[in-house]
């Protein structure tokens, strides 16, 4: 224990200090002239919000501390714990409610809700988080998406990937944003279409407190089924330049913030990241698997006396990796006769300039112009104990870019009532080819090269009856000029703060989702001989959508939760010739299947209804805990019309969350941190193989009708973690060191079948998997 027990006792209490920013919750606002003191200080520690609405508390003791923010006729907010470490300012964006009480209603205080979400204009069906439960959650590996599947109502598809399936969705269902931009898949190793991958190019050091969608959204989020992960980038520090650099599981990363120069208000965020078992290959080390990647994210904040603030937002990620077979010896194949040599990668980038002005003190306009491009390449090569040298057998190169353009309008009458309004418009150029060998002869998936527009619009209004009931009612709408495809979607919503303990909320409407693009343009071979893309006239996939929830706060820091919900979902895409199909299956692997996903129809529907129950206990006096248990159906109907679970139908799923963290030291200057995380799940229904087809054919076949009728069993994982944090005068140090255990192996991934032998093989999660990071911030 050398790293906490070399500090002198001797040495003063070290101090740090909280910046942050105080704005209206409506209009985002600055509001100057704001109190803010630290709770529990004595004598009294505070500061007062400047013209921009920033404030910095100095001198305080390192630990965790909580803040009150008052202002004449808004509703006082206090915040849950803020850690404040010696080589680091801390950073809160405070957001206030203007009040609209009567003279015989009490004032509410602003802390009665911590779980509320940022985006005002959400009742039901949305959880606020913060960035450091994407450090403290154990199993998390510092990513969003895997901090996330804690969530009720929230499953994972495999160890080895971050996919968030939500209430039985397909994670194609989930859209991921950030700073208002709609994104790409945001991980390395990602495959067209969808939205999980092993490694996430999100980089946690640079988002603020952000939203998570499991459903019911208000009206300005369209183009999504299943849920949004709405993100925000903080802004870098204005006034003093500090560093981060950081080894881990996620690679080897350098950060960097700070004002362009002395005294200026604008300020650089930036961070880059390098995979560590590349590196660590470069020192001559034998490795099996080595993945490739590297990562940028940055914001650049220039604020401006009278034209408003401009940002630049930035992000990309390459990533490759090559897996062969032919490399290893006969007994590490794939199967004892036959192996495959596998190169994948994938690239992204996103880049958006941001205008945002107040026109008045209660109007504010955005505008965004953004450009998003992906890659994904992916060659497949199989040989066998007989033709041992590897032929071609699969190849994919698709690419795509879009250029976009926003613009949102949010205005506030009175404390009463709000109204946002906005245009969004998307221009893609798309360029998608992939094949494969499919009974004896190369079967082309999709070769073109297409363009074409995405317009969307949205308008929504919240009247506040009184502090205690709002209701919000909203519309959104859309255009594919693909297929003229369009949708009207009304929203309503409604919370109910029934008491300082007990809360009702209500949320429901209509929403929609264009289908993967590359599915469009899926190329059908009919037996005549004859080549089309019966796909471009698909219409969206549809769904109407219902929840309701209660919230009690059985003390200031401990909450339960409940919440119930009812989807049904139209229009599904289905086939034809076979009636066991649907397209909402897909999404939650290294890949969408084509060779199956031709002539193609709106002809499916579905249902999704369950209960979720969330027990949570904040984090104060250094412990916290999140119990989450969710109770569901998933199930679809192809063109059969026949009833069937989803892939998705796991139908319960148990998550406990918690850690402890012990203070070192009366002068705080040493924390150890343990953590637990436990979850426990129903196993994933699956298509077994039709095994005399697959051996007659050479070709993995499908035994359609046994679709998802037979399940994996179920799924259960323990993961620990461990952490060391020292405070110094000008820097502090962390170690973190997490172990995952999935019960020896027995969690089934994927299962495999050798076409030549009928053999099937079984791929299991990842078992004992111990990952650590060391990460110094100065």
């Amino acid at each position: 224990m050398t790293f906490l027990a070399t500090y002198s006792y001797s040495q003063p209490v070290l101090r740090q200090s909280i910046r942050g920013i105080v704005l209206d919750q409506q209009t985002l606002s600055p509001l100057p002239g704001a109190t803010i003191i630290l709770i529990g200080s004595d004598p009294i520690i505070g500061a007062v919000s400047d013209t921009l609405g920033q404030f910095r508390i100095k001198h305080i003791p390192i630990g965790t501390h909580r803040i009150r923010v008052t202002y004449i006729g808004y509703s006082t907010y206090e915040s849950p714990e803020i850690i404040v470490s010696s080589g680091k300012e801390s950073t809160i964006t405070v957001y206030l409610r203007e009040s609209v009480l009567t003279a015989r209603e009490v004032e509410i205080r602003g802390d009665y809700r911590k779980y509320q979400p940022i985006n005002r204009m959400a009742t039901v069906s949305v959880r606020n988080f913060s960035v450091d439960e994407t450090f403290r959650f154990a199993g998390s590996y510092n990513d969003p998406a895997r901090m996330a599947q804690n969530f009720a109502g929230v499953t994972s598809g495999v160890d080895n990937r971050n996919d968030i399936i939500i209430r039985g969705n397909s994670p194609m269902g989930l859209q991921w944003r950030l700073d208002d931009m709609e994104i790409p898949n945001p991980n390395h190793f990602a495959a067209v279409g969808t939205t999980g991958g092993p490694v996430t190019v999100l980089n946690n050091n640079l988002l603020t407190n952000s939203d998570f969608f499991t459903g019911t959204f208000p009206a300005q989020y369209g183009n999504t089924l299943a849920g949004v992960f709405d993100l925000r980038l903080r802004n870098g520090n204005s006034d003093r330049r500090e560093y981060w650099f950081e080894m881990g599981w996620n690679g080897l990363e350098f950060g960097t913030e700070g004002p362009f120069s002395k005294g200026s208000s604008a300020s650089y965020l930036l961070a880059y990241r390098y995979s560590m078992l590349e590196l660590i290959s470069y020192l001559g080390i034998n490795m099996n698997l080595v993945p490739r990647y590297q990562d940028l994210n940055l914001k650049l904040t220039l604020p401006t006396k009278k034209a408003g603030t401009f940002t630049l937002t930035g992000m990309g990620g390459i990533s490759n990796i090559d897996i062969f077979d032919s490399e290893k010896s006969q007994d590490k194949w794939m199967f004892p006769d036959y192996g495959e040599d596998l190169a994948n990668g994938s690239n992204l980038g996103v880049l958006g300039l941001t205008h945002q002005i107040l026109l008045s003190p209660k109007t504010r306009l955005k505008n965004i112009i953004y450009v998003v491009g992906s890659l994904v390449h992916t060659k497949i090569d199989t040989f066998s104990n007989i033709v041992t040298t590897p032929a071609p057998w699969a190849g994919e190169r698709s690419q795509e870019i879009k250029a976009s353009w926003s613009t949102q309008l949010f205005h506030k009458f009175s404390a009463r009532n709000s109204l946002d309004a906005g245009v969004f418009f998307d221009y893609f150029w798309m360029s998608f080819a992939d094949s494969m060998m499919w009974k004896g002869s190369f079967l082309v998936n999709t070769d073109s090269k297409e363009q074409m527009s995405f317009l969307r619009g949205f308008t929504q209004w919240k009247h506040d009856f009184s502090e205690r009931f709002s209701m919000t009612s909203g519309i959104f709408g859309s255009l594919l000029t693909l297929n003229n495809s369009w949708a009207l979607e009304p929203r309503f919503g409604f919370d109910w703060i029934i008491n300082h303990r007990h809360s009702l909320n209500f949320g429901t409407g209509l929403y929609s989702q264009m289908q993967p693009r590359v599915i469009y343009f899926v190329l059908a071979h009919p037996s005549d001989g004859t080549v089309s893309q019966p796909n471009l006239s698909m219409d969206f996939t549809r769904s109407w959508q219902l929840a309701v929830g209660y919230n009690y706060l059985l003390t200031e820091n401990l909450r339960f939760k409940v919440e119930g919900y009812y989807q049904y979902l139209y229009d599904i895409p289905v086939k034809r010739s076979i009636p066991e199909y649907a397209l909402l299956n897909q999404g939650h692997e290294f890949f969408i299947g084509r060779q199956y996903a031709d002539s193609l129809i709106n002809l499916g529907s579905g249902e999704n209804y369950g209960m979720e129950f969330t027990f949570e206990r904040f984090f104060k006096k250094n412990y916290y805990y999140l119990l989450t248990a969710s109770l569901f159906n998933s199930t679809y109907r192809g063109y059969d019309n026949i009833t069937r679970s989803t892939a998705f139908n796991v139908n319960y799923v148990l998550n406990a969350v918690g850690g402890y963290e012990f203070v070192v030291g009366k002068r705080k200057w040493g924390v150890l941190s343990f953590g637990l995380r436990a979850t426990w799940s129903g196993g994933n229904p699956y298509i077994p193989y039709d095994v005399s087809a697959s051996v007659a054919t050479g070709e993995p076949i499908p035994d359609w009708s046994r679709s998802y009728e037979t399940r994996f069993p179920a799924y259960k994982r323990i993961a620990f973690r461990f952490g060391i944090k020292r405070n110094m005068p000008k820097y502090n140090l962390e170690f973190l060191l997490d172990l995952q255990y999935r019960t020896n192996y027995t969690n089934i991934a994927l299962q495999r079948i050798n076409p030549r032998t009928g053999e099937i093989k079984y791929y299991f999660q990842m078992g004992f998997f111990p990952m650590g990071t060391w990460r110094i911030q100065f």
